[in-house]
């Protein structure tokens, strides 16, 4: 099991009111019929907010956020070379101005999502082509 994953659980339980307001309007495809998922452990971390399909990740930044801005560089540099886009809010802008921050996700959501690494190469042995209704040819 995932060691991120009780602290994960724990931090849904416990929402912080910015997160709870973004979740309010995320939550159950609500916005733009995206699925977004909260508190989710990707590595070593927890992320906010993710829509895996268009490998987007949205967090939000507290005062605590001002004096650990290396180790959110440093995480985000991480998440991104997992093949996610990071989108990153002050609260304070997500609760005075949520048509601003939400105009910004709907672009962003509007784009390609990064490919990763992963997409780009082939698997290293090809699935056959046996068995998936291709006649044998004579």
């Amino acid at each position: 099991m995932n060691k991120s994953l009780p602290r994960a659980k724990k931090l849904r339980r416990s929402l912080t009111d910015t997160e709870r307001f973004v979740w309010s309007r995320m939550r159950g495809r609500r916005f733009a019929q995206f699925k977004f998922r909260r508190q989710v452990p990707l590595g070593e971390y927890i992320v906010d907010f993710v829509c895996f399909k268009q490998r987007l990740i949205i967090e939000l930044d507290g005062g605590q956020h001002s004096v650990q801005q290396s180790y959110d560089a440093q995480r985000t540099c991480w998440l991104e070379s997992q093949g996610f886009a990071v989108l990153r809010f002050w609260n304070h802008d997500v609760l005075q101005d949520w048509d601003t921050v939400a105009e910004v996700i709907w672009q962003k959501l509007q784009t390609e999502p990064p490919a990763t690494s992963s997409r780009r190469t082939p698997h290293p042995r090809p699935l056959s082509h046996k068995g998936r209704g291709e006649k044998k040819r004579n």
